[in-house]
């Protein structure tokens, strides 16, 4: 069972983007524990994270015939509603998770990310500091990130900061943590410090499209060619299709993007 939780986790670091969570939280199962409902969640979390909705489903299915008030059962099925944009689903799923147990903030974290990729920052932004006013989250720093990049799409620059701040301050090398303050750094005209950001972000993975775009941008603003002309590339390179790549192209160099 342990080994099955850690390929769980360590899929799930390595294919979510950004930032639900789908590990089954210690406080979520402290009380209660069914050993068949958390090994078919466990399993659900994982056919999440691998795209494979449907089996996702028919496993989270399994777990909650065995115990229909397993909270992380609720909080999976929340997260492949929401991937199906079967938003009334996935916000009723979300919403059982936290009534069964109030202090779980894996669902707290993942019901914010959902409510801000839908807009609703401010409802999202609720969630996600209910999930860090419990002293046993193990993984503020997702939710703080989340907050920071919800404040960022909502264009406040110094909320998002502050989020991002902390965020950083748990855990100094996250890339999309590094990626969103160097956004906010740009965004208030500081350029060198973005452009340390970018870098250090760098450092520790390589930078998706809208890192590479943010760099373009600002090595450009600082007169940098050479340091424009290597973000140019790599974008082009390896997201051609993207819509950064397009601005790249007809040189829309005013487009930031979602911050999502």
């Amino acid at each position: 069972m342990k080994r099955l939780a850690a390929l769980v986790l360590g899929l799930l670091l390595a294919a979510c983007a950004q930032m639900p969570e789908t590990s089954v939280g210690r406080e979520a199962t402290e009380s209660r524990d069914n050993p068949r409902a958390r090994i078919h969640t466990e399993l659900a979390a994982l056919y999440y994270a691998r795209g494979q909705h449907a089996i996702a489903l028919q496993e989270v299915d399994i777990a909650l015939a065995a115990d229909a008030n397993y909270a992380p059962a609720h909080n999976v099925l929340g997260l492949v509603h929401a991937e199906l944009r079967e938003d009334a689903k996935a916000e009723a799923s979300f919403r059982r998770a936290i009534a069964l147990q109030r202090n779980y903030s894996e669902a707290h974290n993942n019901y914010g990310w959902f409510l801000c990729q839908r807009g609703r920052i401010d409802a999202a932004v609720q969630q996600f500091e209910a999930a860090l006013a419990n002293p046993l989250y193990a993984s503020p720093e997702r939710a703080l990130t989340n907050a920071g990049l919800c404040s960022l799409q909502k264009g406040d620059l110094a909320a998002a900061e502050s989020y991002l701040e902390r965020a950083l301050r748990r855990s100094p090398n996250q890339p999309l943590a590094l990626v969103a303050l160097a956004d906010v750094h740009a965004r208030q005209g500081r350029l060198i410090q973005a452009r340390n950001l970018l870098k250090q972000a760098a450092s520790q993975a390589e930078l998706n499209a809208r890192g590479l775009w943010l760099g373009v941008r600002v090595e450009r603003q600082l007169g940098d060619h050479v340091s424009e002309s290597s973000y140019a590339t790599q974008l082009e390179r390896r997201f051609p299709d993207s819509e950064e790549a397009y601005w790249l192209r007809m040189g829309l160099y005013d487009r930031t993007g979602s911050a999502l």
